[in-house]
């Protein structure tokens, strides 16, 4: 793009990372230097009632400055990548009829590529073919998803990531609904619609070893701040995929006697940990990012003089 289309065109401002690298944080910040809107792209804070859980920004966080698509949803809601895709373009077309500027943030990375650069088209999906999902998935947890999508669709077995239950449920859904596999609605290699906007990729980064210590200390603040009962009042809802969440499977299996509460957080860190380095890699393979430590203020300011305005 020519500086000058650069200048007229509206900016997005795109902060990405893992878990706990301090992204609501700096969002707010910028949002508020900036004067804009932040968008949420953490695909479990869409939710209501699961604010302890997903470290979703507080009311006093987002009184600090407008936020959208945080816990606008009842759990019980489907919501697909889809959905947010169209519904965050949207709210982009709103905010830039008065400002230049806006952030996109979040650690849910598919979400964040919908929104720049657009997905692929599925065929819709019925809630009756979500609860036979569901249904399955509860049953037989992982390994039965893993089974199921290496029986109908073994092309995108081969290359999908086996330990994402939402990768894999997504794509037996949509086999389910379409009766053809997965594999047959992605168009990798293909051109994406161009957007309105000029997105700058700024991702935040923390060594490993400080990264996981980071996330330690936040399941403990997690526990301290009630997550244990925001998880007994979600309880009726196990069943629906946004339960199907680090941080709620581990203390519905307390509940249910299969561990102890000390085995429940031990294993909310550690699954909190795979899934902080399942993000990095997804965040090292798309896009082009800008690395930052969230600690490097003076770099980061510079990016942003330099890059958006």
């Amino acid at each position: 793009m020519h500086p000058s289309e650069q200048s007229e065109c509206p900016q997005l401002l795109v902060i990405g990372g893992a878990t706990a690298t301090g992204k609501t944080a700096w969002a707010i910040r910028l949002a508020r230097a900036l004067n804009t809107e932040i968008i949420s792209a953490d695909s479990r804070q869409f939710y209501r009632g699961m604010g302890i859980g997903t470290a979703a920004p507080t009311a006093e966080e987002q009184a600090e400055a407008p936020h959208h698509f945080v816990q606008h949803l009842d759990v019980s809601t489907p919501y697909s990548v889809g959905d947010f895709e169209r519904d965050a373009l949207a709210t982009l077309e709103q905010i830039f009829k008065t400002r230049q500027m806006a952030i996109l943030v979040g650690g849910s990375g598919l979400y964040i590529r919908a929104v720049c650069e657009g997905l692929d088209q599925f065929p819709d999906v019925s809630n009756d073919v979500r609860e036979n999902v569901a249904q399955g998935e509860a049953a037989g947890g992982l390994l039965w998803l893993q089974q199921k999508v290496a029986e109908l669709d073994p092309d995108y077995f081969q290359v999908v990531d086996r330990q994402n239950p939402a990768r894999l449920r997504r794509a037996l859904e949509v086999t389910m609904a379409a009766g053809a596999p997965y594999s047959s609605f992605r168009r990798e290699g293909e051109a994406k619609p161009r957007r309105p906007f000029q997105a700058h990729y700024m991702l935040l980064e923390i060594p490993r070893a400080d990264l996981y210590r980071r996330i330690d200390a936040r399941v403990d603040a997690m526990m301290a701040a009630g997550l244990e009962k925001e998880a007994e009042e979600l309880l009726p809802y196990r069943h629906l995929p946004a339960l199907k969440t680090v941080g709620y499977e581990e203390l519905f299996d307390y509940f249910d006697g299969k561990i102890s509460r000390e085995e429940a957080i031990s294993k909310i860190k550690q699954h909190s940990r795979n899934f902080a380095k399942r993000q990095a890699t997804w965040f090292r393979k798309y896009g082009n990012w800008t690395t930052f430590h969230p600690d490097d203020e003076q770099a980061i300011l510079k990016y942003i003089t330099s890059s958006t305005i």
